[in-house]
């Protein structure tokens, strides 16, 4: 589980090891990623490992040594990521290979220790967090939206070859969860978690923990894409029915969050 610290990592982490799984929580904050581990209840176990993403041989080495543990690899979450909330000219380069790094990469990283380990022992299941972000536009999010909707593609695509393997692979496509992204990664005036929830027409963020039991589901049926909540779906569906009206409203709300952040 990367990105395992906090948020949808830290909650699929607690629904995994209520479900008798046994999971390793991994994270770049290696404390946070402990807290997870040392509060989790249930009949599975977790434990905590440092990773960073970015970092490609680190990621098939834990990978490695997960498997050799427990003598395969049932599961991998490809779950770390960060966004990026402003207008795109704010971006610097650093900006741009920042979030390529981490939410693209870091998937690709995860998917190339995983996948041959599972097609090798006959069988697995492969989790990416993308976004609803990922599956339409979102002006303000631009460098985020690029990379989710690199992830579902990834997805999309790895699922199709996949299949024939025995492999399993789920896009986790949610909007406005109640994690510490909400509030992360601003670079200028507009407010992130007013940013999210407005721009979905959503009063409260979505619970992590019921995203979690939701996935877990998905996983179960082995279906290829969790779209929640249902204001997500419903402008998911929209937009492909629809998508100049999606892109002429997403044009609107950028403009009425520039006027409200002055």
């Amino acid at each position: 589980m990367t990105g395992g610290g906090s948020g949808i990592g830290a909650a699929l982490t607690r629904a995994l090891v209520a479900a008798g799984a046994h999971v390793v929580a991994a994270d770049v904050d290696l404390p946070a990623a402990e807290k997870v581990a040392a509060d989790v209840t249930g009949p599975g176990s977790a434990r905590a490992a440092l990773v960073d993403v970015t970092d490609a041989a680190a990621v098939e080495s834990l990978v490695d040594e997960v498997a050799g543990e427990h003598a395969r690899l049932d599961l991998m979450f490809n779950n770390a990521g960060i966004s990026l909330l402003g207008d795109a000219e704010s971006l610097t380069l650093d900006h741009w290979d920042q979030i390529i790094d981490i939410n693209i990469r870091g998937v690709v990283h995860g998917v190339h220790a995983a996948y041959p380990r599972m097609i090798a022992q006959g069988g697995g299941h492969i989790v990416n967090t993308a976004s609803a972000g990922g599956l339409m536009a979102a002006g303000l999010l631009t460098s985020y939206v690029m990379t989710k909707h690199a992830v579902v593609g990834l997805s999309l695509a790895l699922r199709t070859e996949a299949a024939s393997r025995n492999v399993g692979v789920t896009a986790i496509c949610s909007a406005a969860v109640n994690t510490p992204i909400l509030d992360k990664g601003e670079l200028g005036p507009v407010r992130g978690r007013d940013y999210f929830l407005k721009g979905q027409g959503i009063k409260r963020p979505v619970d992590p923990d019921a995203l979690a039991r939701k996935v877990l589901d998905a996983v179960r049926a082995n279906r290829p894409l969790v779209v929640e909540p249902v204001q997500a779906r419903i402008a998911w569906r929209l937009g492909r029915l629809a998508p100049g009206f999606i892109l002429r409203s997403g044009t609107k709300f950028v403009e009425r969050q520039r006027a409200a952040a002055g």
